[in-house]
């Protein structure tokens, strides 16, 4: 039994095997219109009734009242009002599988009722007061955390965000190695701060700020990058930047063991050893990067970096770590962490007693409810499920991520690895339609980002057979780019006459155009009695398509 992301997916996918992103996206626009509204798996939870502003109010408060840069996901922007679990729900009570989980933040599910209760009772007694007084929540959670770390990592400083614990994991490593250089990898996104922007290394999220100090490595990227899946190859360049772009010292290495925001990629194997016994030579302290990778979400182990046997000397978490609550954290060596005592460091609402009383029910319901196992067991078999779409859609290129933190690349050409960033829209906003939420992200926007909340089940990911890809909206005209686009996946000119075979089936829709004699991956396996042709008009030469 395969399910509902599986199903969902397999549905926006429209072509089989030799049919190009583009013709799916053209023919599959209105995809999930035709197939009418989401068969969910069971769940007893109702939300109640919404009375608030509309989605078009709200948008145009968003617009007005809130900062420009903020952008949103959909052609007609979602208003969410509600969550239970792995499921969110708009104004209109329709129920959305969540497989994005609030970008890899929502870990033990929407709205958990331990997690709620905590937060609620430490409410009542005490919402804010300091760490200069002391509370119990405040070290509970911190010893609660120590014991899931390796070694002598036992010392925390709560932060509000994986931002602001980037910024102090560099400040510290600076601090106690007397060096100012770090080294980051091409790709990574580690924060938007002054420190973390320059450990970034992706245009989309820097500013023209001083940004000093930061050395980009090569990015050990298995699908894309030179070497492949020889992570000691990548290593060379880090030792080839400490010796020829720094003074043979170095403050630091930061990674993520799995690159979110970069698109789901994870370190070829070999990699980080062979790089932190290069920093460790240098001076330099290791600083594992967990904000999205941590805490049980990769299901083979509790931390990311756990996967490829290393121990770091600074890690630094946030998102799932509290469950949507706003806390961070970082934690390092009782050595390390003496040099923030040389001035005063502190931080206002870090270690908030609410927020630090969530985080620790947050880790007691990831330990009861055996959410990292949860996480294994049913992300391989998300996985395996997606390794076998891709055996039937061109259109992925790659599937890759373990446990919940999975990513499908999407490219119109395999071998040239060509990102697929117009059709990724297309899929994205079909299974929307279809009732499952997915998140994108990699340098070029074409990956599917699954991170959704560990109490995610097979249920959810595998819940029946894949059904053949759904009828689409019979269009009859195409606009110009997009047509011009998928002849040109076809080695065709819009200057020229070409028959567009449509073959419509209950269950199944295949498009292919050709002229006189088609690439025998171009054609359909079966035609029924229904056709259009390419016909190009005068003057800016929109190619129609009229029925004969």
């Amino acid at each position: 039994m395969k399910g509902l992301l599986l199903r969902r997916l397999s549905s926006s996918l429209t072509p089989r095997r030799g049919f190009s992103g583009s013709a799916a996206a053209v023919a599959g626009e209105n995809a999930a219109a035709a197939a009418g509204p989401p068969n969910m798996p069971p769940f007893d939870y109702t939300p109640p009734r919404y009375d608030g502003p509309s989605a078009a109010e709200i948008l145009r408060k968003r617009s007005e009242f809130l900062s420009p840069s903020m952008f949103y996901f959909y052609k007609k922007p979602l208003n969410i009002v509600d969550g239970k679990m792995q499921y969110l729900f708009d104004e209109d009570g329709r129920r959305y599988l969540d497989a994005f989980g609030g970008i890899a933040t929502v870990c033990c599910g929407h709205c958990h009722p331990e997690v709620i209760e905590a937060i609620i009772n430490q409410m009542k007694r005490l919402q804010h007061s300091t760490v200069l007084y002391l509370n119990h929540a405040i070290a509970d959670f911190a010893e609660a955390l120590a014991s899931k770390l390796p070694g002598d990592l036992k010392v925390v400083f709560f932060t509000n965000s994986g931002t602001e614990a980037n910024e102090l994991a560099l400040m510290i490593a600076r601090l106690y190695t007397g060096c100012h250089d770090i080294i980051s990898l091409r790709n990574a996104y580690h924060g938007n701060a002054a420190g973390t922007m320059g450990a970034t290394a992706q245009c989309n999220w820097k500013f023209n700020v001083i940004q000093s100090g930061v050395h980009h490595a090569l990015n050990p990227d298995q699908y894309r990058g030179i070497f492949g899946s020889d992570g000691e190859k990548y290593a060379k360049d880090v030792q080839e930047i400490i010796d020829f772009g720094t003074s043979g010292r170095v403050a630091g290495f930061i990674s993520e063991a799995i690159q979110g925001v970069g698109g789901i990629l994870e370190l070829a194997p070999g990699y980080l050893p062979s790089v932190y016994n290069s920093i460790k030579k240098a001076g330099g302290l290791c600083i594992a990067d967990e904000v999205q990778a941590g805490f049980a979400r990769t299901g083979s182990h509790f931390w990311g970096f756990e996967a490829h046997g290393v121990v770091p000397d600074i890690v630094t978490m946030a998102k799932g770590i509290g469950n949507g609550i706003p806390i961070g954290a970082v934690v390092t060596t009782p050595e390390i962490a003496q040099v923030l005592t040389r001035r005063s460091y502190f931080n206002t609402f870090g270690g908030n007693p609410v927020c630090t009383a969530g985080g620790h029910a947050v880790l007691k319901v990831l330990e009861k409810e055996k959410l990292q196992e949860n996480a294994l067991v049913v992300g391989s078999y998300l996985k395996d499920g997606l390794m076998a779409l891709k055996e039937k859609h061109e259109i992925i290129g790659d599937v890759r991520g373990r446990g919940l933190m999975l990513g499908v690349e999407l490219v119109t050409d395999r071998q040239q690895k060509t990102p697929a960033k117009t059709e990724i829209l297309h899929v994205m906003e079909t299974m929307k339609d279809m009732g499952v939420l997915v998140g994108k992200g990699g340098f070029y926007g074409n990956v599917f980002r699954i991170t959704p909340p560990l109490c995610f089940s097979k249920e959810d990911s595998a819940e029946r057979v894949l059904p053949t890809q759904k009828t689409c909206r019979r269009s009859v005209v195409l606009k110009r780019r997009t047509v011009e686009r998928t002849l040109g996946l076809f080695g065709l000119r819009p200057q020229q006459r070409h028959i567009c075979y449509i073959s419509f089936h209950k269950h199944r829709e295949t498009t292919a155009a050709f002229s006189a004699s088609p690439p025998p991956s171009c054609r359909p396996r079966r035609l029924l009695p229904r056709s259009f042709q390419f016909i190009p008009q005068h003057g800016d030469r929109i190619v129609a398509l009229r029925h004969i």
